[in-house]
């Protein structure tokens, strides 16, 4: 092969960086050597739930053909509306199903759709370190640019082993980061991989930046069901103001610890999930109606009537 074939067709530059990732060689090494794997951000589980496994079951075997065909682009309609059910409980609004719920092939779709389909060339998204490792390559594919922040040792920490709550964000250095370029800033909690929960102060001070600077907040919620007391998971869409500046991220593959589903969603207000309906619209067209099918039915699997996590269930 010639030189000016491999010049011509080499990979695009807004993908320099991101050509290899560790996690293909983790899978196939915990696969090979069977180690204590911390490499998956998935509950380990001996097997999947027996309800969502059951009702997938079912489906494959439903004398309905159509459920072995597309379904609508943009989540079918069962799913949407369980999801919307679920969310509208927790987050205190009425979530248009329609309109404000987008599902996925696994939130890291949800993610990619949010990001390429709001970042701009030369908009600039704020990303608190360590991260999840495709936000910037993700940034960078839509032609922003990545603006880091760690989440730093509190400074009257004595004890011998730090937990998670004591990483923080230095809050001068975040406000120092906003500024009239700034288009998102992406806030994961439960946080991976450091399992911080974000406490109400901490988002408080976030939102508040955010409204100041008309700026758009990814909440990456995947880990939401995974908190152990005393942490309680807050919402920031639930923040004065914060509804209309938020798209939340979720997952079924973190919550039922079927990651190899790939189902995930976002939801948020209609005019910024928009954006993310064209991204997904003209990517992938539409998700797997079977997974969509399993996760909406109106029987005793219904996973969304009562997510179960550890065995404790959870019912709205």
């Amino acid at each position: 092969m010639s030189q000016e074939i491999v010049n011509k067709f080499k990979l695009p530059g807004r993908y320099a960086g991101s050509e290899k990732s560790v996690w293909v060689e983790y899978i196939q090494l915990a696969m090979d050597y069977k180690p204590l794997n911390l490499g998956q951000g998935f509950p380990d589980y001996q097997s999947a739930p027996s309800h969502v496994t059951e009702a997938l079951a079912n489906v494959a075997k439903s004398p309905n053909c159509l459920l072995h065909q597309y379904t609508r682009g943009f989540g079918h309609p069962r799913l949407v509306s369980a999801i919307a059910k679920l969310y509208s409980h927790l987050i205190g609004r009425e979530i248009n199903p329609h309109s404000e719920v987008l599902t996925t092939l696994g939130a890291y779709e949800a993610l990619y759709s949010t990001i390429l389909g709001h970042v701009d060339v030369g908009d600039e998204v704020i990303i608190i370190e360590p991260f999840f490792d495709c936000y910037e390559p993700m940034v960078k594919c839509a032609g922003g640019i990545p603006r880091f922040i760690p989440l730093r040792l509190r400074q009257n920490f004595t004890g011998e082993l730090p937990s998670s709550g004591d990483w923080i964000l230095d809050q001068n250095e975040l406000e120092g980061l906003f500024n009239d370029k700034t288009k998102m800033i992406i806030v994961n909690t439960p946080h991976n991989p450091l399992g911080k929960v974000f406490k109400m102060a901490e988002l408080e001070f976030i939102a508040n930046l955010c409204k100041k600077w008309n700026v758009l907040c990814i909440a990456d919620e995947v880990y939401e069901w995974i908190v152990y007391k005393p942490n309680k998971h807050i919402r920031i869409a639930t923040l004065p103001g914060m509804w209309e500046r938020t798209i939340t991220i979720g997952s079924a593959g973190k919550s039922f610890s079927v990651t190899g589903w790939k189902l995930g969603w976002a939801y948020g207000p209609a005019h910024l999930m928009l954006n993310l309906q064209m991204i997904h619209q003209n990517c992938v067209y539409t998700g797997v109606t079977p997974i969509q099918e399993s996760f909406s039915l109106n029987s005793k699997f219904a996973p969304f009537d009562c997510v179960i996590i550890g065995g404790r269930g959870y019912e709205f």
